[in-house]
């Protein structure tokens, strides 16, 4: 098991800063933030992840995992993040957020969410690259275990897994709520 910051948390540092508290800090590696806004900008993906590879193999760390704003192929920039995952070694992707419609649509939304993943999955394999569903608060699809659970299930666990947020999980129905959803494979499988 290796052990990956969030780059989120040090938005304020630039990534030579970044790298060198991860480190300093003990973790194996970074998830970098590959999204608007991010270290990364999509938009600059090719040189922006590069340099960033450069600077983490320098500091000893390895980039495991890049959060993106991905929720389909068509999203903008998704083919070169994913490629350029690849070619620098990011094995695992956090896909963006489909959001929530409110009222009487719950299932379209989810077998829509299941399209959208199967494409990405069929992309992201031919890089060696996992995509990850985020359990997020709010108004995210995928809020819950039991919701990101229906989007995932009937998935190959190698081709596609989840990210589970045990912070996000306890805004959305405390305690009870993460362990529900983190048992909702072992239900079936019983």
């Amino acid at each position: 098991m290796k052990y990956a910051l969030f780059t989120d948390n040090l938005s304020d540092l630039d990534i030579d800063q970044v790298c060198e508290e991860v480190k300093k800090h003990g973790f194996d590696g970074i998830d970098i933030t590959l999204r608007p806004g991010g270290h990364v900008v999509p938009e600059n993906v090719e040189m922006g992840l590069s340099r960033a590879y450069q600077v983490a193999t320098r500091a000893g760390i390895e980039i495991l995992m890049a959060s993106t704003a991905i929720t389909g192929v068509d999203s903008p920039n998704a083919r070169n993040i994913i490629k350029s995952c690849g070619h620098y070694g990011v094995r695992q992707i956090k896909l963006g957020y489909w959001r929530y419609h409110p009222f009487g649509t719950l299932i379209k939304q989810i077998d829509a969410a299941r399209r959208k993943l199967e494409k990405v999955i069929r992309l992201t394999s031919h890089y060696r690259i996992q995509p990850c569903v985020h359990v997020h608060s709010g108004d995210i699809l995928a809020n819950g275990g039991a919701i990101l659970y229906l989007i995932l299930k009937e998935f190959d666990p190698n081709t596609v897994g989840a990210y589970v947020d045990p912070m996000h999980m306890t805004v959305e129905g405390g305690l009870v709520k993460i362990e529900y959803g983190l048992s909702m494979p072992l239900i079936e499988a019983n």
